[in-house]
C-alpha cells in the first residue's frame, strides 16, 4: 500500500500517543512535525518518530504546502483548534483534529461549511468510537441483548491539581471538565442510542448543575439528558474527585457495563436477568488510537470529506449539547 504522510500540529502529550499509533497502521508515517517552538518540535521528532525521520519546523505554511503531507493531525489546547483547522482546510490538507473539534457549535458550523466548500476531509478524533470494545457493544445493542433501553449512567472523573494557567482551568484555553472529558459521556450516549434505536433521538430536556473553578470554567458537571419515553442518560465529569469511570446501560432484560475507563474500554460485561454474566476482553492493537487513524486514511483515500462514524453532524450535535450545558452553568469563554 502506498505510504500515507501525516503532519503533527502541536507536539504535546496527546500527540505522543498518536505518533505511537501511526506505527501500527500499514503505510502510515509522520513526515512533518510543527511546533511554535522549534526545539520542542525537534525533540518530539527525535523521541517519537524513530522509524522515519520527519521534518521538524516552526513554519506552519511550509508544512501545509508540503506535497508529502497527506493529512494533518491537530492537537493543541481546545481554543486553538479552529485556527489550525481553518489554515489546513484552506491549504487543501485533510484534517483529523483532537476532540472537541472546537469549543462551541457556531465555530464548528463555520469550519464544517469550509470543509464542504473546499471539499476537504474534516474529522473529530473521537478514538473511542473505533475501539474493538465498541464493535462488540454495538453488536449487542443492535441485537437487543438487554431488550429496550431504560437508562444510562456514566462517570468520568479524576483529580486535577488546580492551576489557573493550565489547559484544564484557563478560560482562554477553553478549559473545563466538560470539553476535556465530559465529551466522552455524551458521545458514548449518542453511540448507544444510535446502535440500539437506529438513530439518536433529539433530547426533550438537558439539565446540568455542578461547581465552577475560581477561573469560571466548570470543575464538576452533573448532567442529565432526557429523551422521549423517559429514557435518560445521567452523567458526572469532574476534575475534583475520582470514580470508577464506568458506563452502565440498563435495559428491560439486563445491563451492559463498560467498567474502569469506559472511554478507552478493553472489557465489557453483559448481564441478563437470571443468567450468568458474559465478560468479553477486547484489547487494542497497540494503544487504541490506531482505529481512528485507519478510518481517516481510508476516507481520505476514497475522496470523502467526512466519516459516517464521526460525521460533521455528529460533532456539531455534541457541541450543541455542550453549549447548552455550559450555558446553564454560566460558563463562557473570553473569545466567545
Amino acid at each position: 500500500m502506498d505510504s500515507f504522510g501525516w503532519a503533527v500540529i502541536a507536539p504535546g502529550r496527546i500527540a505522543r500517543r498518536f505518533a505511537a499509533a501511526v506505527t501500527a497502521v500499514e503505510g502510515s508515517r509522520i513526515v512533518a512535525v510543527y511546533g511554535r517552538k522549534l526545539d520542542r518540535a525537534e525533540a518530539f521528532a527525535r523521541e517519537h518518530c524513530t522509524s522515519f525521520a520527519p521534518r521538524a519546523t516552526d513554519d506552519l505554511d511550509s508544512v501545509l504546502a508540503d506535497p508529502h503531507v497527506d493529512a494533518v493531525y491537530i492537537a493543541p489546547p481546545h481554543a486553538q483548534h479552529g485556527q489550525f483547522i481553518r489554515a489546513a482546510l484552506l491549504a487543501g490538507k485533510p484534517v483529523l483534529c483532537e476532540k472537541p473539534l472546537v469549543p462551541n457549535r457556531s465555530e464548528g458550523e463555520a469550519l464544517v461549511a469550509l470543509s464542504r466548500e473546499k471539499k476537504v476531509f474534516l474529522m473529530e478524533a473521537v478514538w473511542t468510537r473505533f475501539l474493538p470494545a465498541y464493535q462488540v457493544l454495538g453488536r449487542w445493542l443492535r441485537e437487543q441483548a438487554i431488550g429496550p433501553l431504560r437508562s444510562l449512567q456514566s462517570s468520568f472523573c479524576f483529580p486535577s491539581g488546580y492551576d489557573p494557567t493550565s489547559r484544564n482551568f484557563a478560560p482562554e484555553l477553553a478549559g473545563g471538565a466538560l470539553l476535556d472529558i465530559g465529551i466522552y459521556n455524551l458521545t458514548v450516549t449518542r453511540f448507544v442510542l444510535e446502535q440500539a434505536l437506529g438513530a439518536c433521538p433529539e433530547p426533550v430536556a438537558i439539565q446540568a448543575a455542578g461547581l465552577l473553578a475560581p477561573t469560571g470554567v466548570d470543575m464538576r458537571v452533573n448532567g442529565q439528558i432526557v429523551f422521549p419515553g423517559g429514557l435518560a442518560s445521567q452523567f458526572v465529569c469532574a476534575f475534583d474527585t475520582s470514580s470508577d469511570n464506568a458506563f452502565v446501560i440498563q435495559g428491560e432484560r439486563g445491563r451492559i457495563t463498560l467498567p474502569y475507563g469506559f472511554h478507552g474500554a478493553v472489557e465489557l460485561r453483559l448481564e441478563r436477568h437470571g443468567g450468568t454474566a458474559e465478560v468479553v476482553q477486547a484489547p487494542y492493537v497497540l494503544n487504541g488510537f490506531e482505529g481512528q487513524i485507519e478510518e481517516a486514511q481510508a476516507r481520505i483515500r476514497a475522496g470523502e470529506i467526512e466519516s459516517p462514524h464521526i460525521s460533521h453532524a455528529e460533532s456539531l450535535t455534541v457541541l450543541g449539547w455542550m453549549d447548552e450545558i455550559r450555558g446553564q452553568m454560566g460558563v463562557r469563554y473570553p473569545f466567545e
